[in-house]
């Protein structure tokens, strides 16, 4: 079984997500199926139909998270001894050689990626560009307008 990485923090977050899923919406979903078998006739009744259909979105995502938790490798980015390397849970500055802008990313397991939080996840063409590089070094993007090329600024392991 392929082990999952992840971040102590993205780990943290399945796991409140999966606390939040049974301690809260498994028991209002099965006080709906209730109300809703209350009504009488299930065969029209839509009420019942929409609760059991997220019913088995719950039960599916809970089933999902246990798995994931359960195979995850998880990662302490301040524990890592990767002696300025780029490695999953960096986190970079990076300079676009084009625009001059300056970027900062944390490369993290899928299900904690969000661009907008700065944070990659390891299997994208920018952190794959960047793993095993070190700070002074220059990355290669293969982007979709092209070949982008990023000064690496920084790596901190925090």
């Amino acid at each position: 079984m392929q082990k999952i990485p992840l971040t102590v923090r993205g780990a943290e977050l399945l796991k409140q997500e999966l606390q939040q899923l049974k301690s809260v919406a498994r028991p209002e979903v099965i006080e709906a199926i209730a109300e809703a078998r209350s009504h009488g006739d299930l065969s029209e009744n839509a009420e019942y139909e929409a609760a059991k259909e997220r019913q088995g979105f719950i039960e599916g995502r809970i089933s999902e998270l246990e798995h994931k938790l359960s195979v995850a490798h998880i990662i302490n980015p301040t524990e890592i001894h990767a002696e300025g390397k780029i490695v999953f849970g960096t986190t970079v500055t990076l300079e676009d050689l084009e625009t001059e802008e300056h970027v900062t990313y944390q490369i993290v397991g899928e299900d904690e990626a969000d661009i907008k939080q700065g944070k990659i996840y390891v299997g994208s063409p920018i952190a794959r560009a960047l793993i095993g590089k070190e700070e002074g070094d220059t990355a290669e993007v293969q982007a979709p307008g092209g070949v982008r090329e990023y000064d690496i600024i920084e790596v901190r392991y925090i």
